[in-house]
């Protein structure tokens, strides 16, 4: 393996190190969410569901700070400021002594690891642009898919073996080991000369570029109604399996078996984006992922829930079809802002997780005992979605005519 090719393997590696540390905070906690409500003095399902749900606020809203730092002062800088800020935080949430704590902590944490989280797209789109981004992005999301597909099953026995504060111990030993990684092997990919002031109107400024940019307001309006009902999902799973189905012991492998689907459709996509194009892709992945809940609302639609293994096929097939979406998405978004790559990274977070939380939080309140919720909230934002996909090939249609 010639050198060039081993540092491109690395800095993929890193990338979805970096990226990782978020899905560990928020999936390594979902087989304790009702222990570790109890002991800060809740037993609300909704409640517990915050704690996943404003974990993800904190990772969209932070990118607002950290983005626009990155693009002064340069990437790594800020990796290593969220870093700290998640250290302080996670201890927060170790010593909870109520509930308000706790999500004070989560939200901190959020805010915290949002830094590693945008700075890692913004350092691939500081190297890589189009198609190849997109194949980029791929790649690391595939490595970073491996954390949910373990992150669960590690935290039951986490759990299970030195309580649930031991959970967040862990977290922030893979963030000091990720972090002595990045500051030992990835150099600095923002040169100095392209390097903007940090000024308070760069977020007004910046708002009003993202406006003149069709293709990225479409997109990452899509991103935000395909995140919200994804998330409904993330925020519900523990109680979907362990209360509704009752499979408590069995919930981490569920996880980890439908987190495989979307590794696997990523993987695929990361090899056929060159071939047939991000644009062409979403399309198809859009489609499926509208019509595969459709059929269940259809089938299912008076609430009563299916056997457990006609579920994970619903759910199985729904989350292949995110895999060609995520990173196709975040490109398509990005693909226009190079010269902006930090604070346009953040802005599209942001307004996307700003999108995402509150859908989710909506449609989350209406799963009490059956999945049929979560099916129908993937078939609204599904379909709203398709929609903003249609209006895009019109406007793009009307541009080449002109």
């Amino acid at each position: 393996m010639n050198l060039k090719r081993r540092s491109q393997l690395e800095f993929v590696g890193l990338m979805a190190a970096l990226m990782s540390i978020a899905a560990l905070a928020l999936d390594a906690l979902l087989p304790a969410l009702d222990i570790i409500g109890i002991a800060v003095g809740t037993t609300s399902l909704s409640q517990n569901q915050l704690l996943i749900t404003i974990f993800f606020l904190g990772l969209g809203v932070g990118p607002l700070l950290f983005g626009p730092i990155s693009d002064s002062i340069g990437r790594k800088p800020v990796v290593y400021m969220g870093f700290v800020i998640f250290i302080v935080a996670s201890l927060l949430c170790v010593y909870a002594p109520n509930f308000e704590m706790m999500i004070t902590g989560r939200i901190l944490q959020g805010i915290a690891l949002s830094a590693p989280r945008t700075i890692s797209v913004a350092m691939i789109r500081d190297r890589y642009s189009g198609d190849q981004m997109a194949r980029v992005l791929s790649f690391v999301v595939v490595v970073f898919i491996l954390v949910p597909i373990v992150a669960p099953t590690m935290g039951k026995w986490v759990l299970d073996a030195f309580g649930w504060e031991a959970i967040f111990h862990v977290q922030v030993l893979f963030s000091l080991l990720v972090a002595f990684w990045f500051w030992k092997r990835q150099p600095e990919t923002l040169a100095v000369e392209n390097r903007t002031s940090f000024r308070v109107n760069v977020f007004v400024n910046g708002y009003k570029e993202l406006l003149n940019y069709k293709q990225t307001m479409v997109f990452t309006f899509i991103w935000g109604f395909i995140t919200g009902s994804f998330l409904v999902y993330l925020s519900t799973s523990q109680q979907i399996f362990e209360e509704q189905y009752l499979m408590k012991e069995s919930f981490p492998y569920i996880f980890a078996t439908l987190a495989i689907t979307i590794g696997a459709a990523t993987l695929l996509n990361g090899t056929l984006v060159l071939r047939f194009g991000m644009l062409r892709l979403i399309t198809i992945a859009l489609a499926f992922y509208t019509l595969i809940p459709l059929v269940y609302v259809l089938v299912f639609q008076s609430g009563v829930n299916p056997p457990y293994w006609v579920v994970l096929c619903f759910f199985g097939l729904e989350f292949f079809a995110v895999g060609f979406i995520f990173g196709n998405l975040r490109a398509l978004a990005m693909q226009p802002l190079g010269h902006i790559a930090g604070i346009g990274a953040a802005l599209t977070g942001c307004l996307a997780t700003l999108m995402a939380v509150p859908i989710s939080a909506f449609i989350g309140s209406f799963v009490v005992d059956s999945v049929l919720p979560v099916f129908i909230g993937f078939l609204i934002c599904g379909i709203i979605s398709y929609g903003l996909l249609g209006y895009f090939y019109l406007s793009k249609r009307q541009f080449l005519k002109v």
